[in-house]
């Protein structure tokens, strides 16, 4: 019988601390420039805009659009489930502020491109991954 077990974890430092653990409060969290409210995805020390060093880890809404998926069939990991959604989906807040992450509650036949999506979280051990789901609403 096989055991389901984590997927590889991030090493949690000062910069991606915000992003992995802002789900034990609910919140997908990324770093903004205070200087020019530019959102930056993944973690930087200065903002890529104005080069500003000025930033805060911010919630943002959760709510996001498909833009692509795949069906991966092969459990990378022992006891994964297969099949299971990777995608890459569209954060509100800025055009072009983009997540790889994975897709659940949702069968992949069920997907569209351009379906509306937002954050849910799972837990291992002190990571919180956000992971997309439809939207209801």
């Amino acid at each position: 019988m096989s055991q389901i077990t984590a997927p590889p974890l991030p090493l949690l430092d000062d910069l991606n601390r915000p992003f992995w653990t802002g789900g034990e409060q609910g919140q997908l969290r990324l770093w903004q420039c205070t200087a020019c409210q530019y959102h930056i995805h993944p973690p930087a020390p200065v903002c890529p805009q104005c080069l500003s060093p000025r930033l805060v880890a911010n919630p943002v809404s959760g709510r996001a659009t498909l833009q692509t998926f795949t069906v991966n069939h092969q459990p990378w990991v022992p006891g994964q489930p297969v099949p299971y959604v990777i995608a890459i989906v569209e954060l509100d807040e800025q055009p072009g502020l983009r997540l790889t992450t994975r897709i659940v509650g949702a069968a992949p036949e069920a997907l569209q491109i351009g379906q509306r999506m937002q954050v849910v979280f799972e837990q291992h051990d002190d990571v919180w991954l956000p992971l997309f789901t439809p939207a209801r609403d």
